[in-house]
């Protein structure tokens, strides 16, 4: 097995596995804010969301600021940039399979609508797409008895 190891991809890829993380750099994509404010969607203690901010932080993905009494965030791309690159790589090899699959589909639609039975539906039919349960058969009388 080949042991790939890169510290500063590993922690990128691994700061943006969480949805909230994400959630807090699709906010700072639109500039500097406030953590009371990255903080408040998220439905969780501030402290519990301090570790998300430094996860982020260890990364490289934000830098804090410190203002007075408000600290604020903002993003720093710049280690997303290296993580692309590398998926970038092998952007080539899932586009193939992805061509690959798309024609295999397309030819089996092709198939299908040749091969087709001409079925004419006889009777009236319902308007509605939906089906109604058949109803149930009523049993005849009693059957025989069992002696013993």
């Amino acid at each position: 097995m080949v042991k790939y190891e890169d510290p500063v991809l590993d922690r990128v890829f691994s700061a943006l596995a969480d949805p909230t993380r994400r959630g807090v750099l699709d906010s700072l994509a639109g500039g500097s804010v406030g953590v009371s404010e990255l903080a408040a969607p998220s439905g969780m203690s501030l402290p519990g969301f301090m570790k998300h901010l430094r996860v982020l932080e260890d990364a490289g993905l934000i830098a804090r600021e410190k203002e007075g009494r408000v600290v604020s965030c903002e993003l720093s791309a710049a280690p997303m940039k290296a993580a692309s690159a590398w998926m970038s790589r092998y952007e080539k090899f899932w586009s193939d399979k992805l061509d690959s699959l798309a024609r295999y589909l397309y030819q089996q639609e092709e198939l299908q609508t040749w091969n087709k039975p001409a079925f004419k539906p006889t009777g009236p039919r319902s308007p509605s797409s939906g089906s109604s349960p058949s109803r149930r058969k009523r049993s005849g009388g009693r059957g025989p008895s069992r002696k013993r």
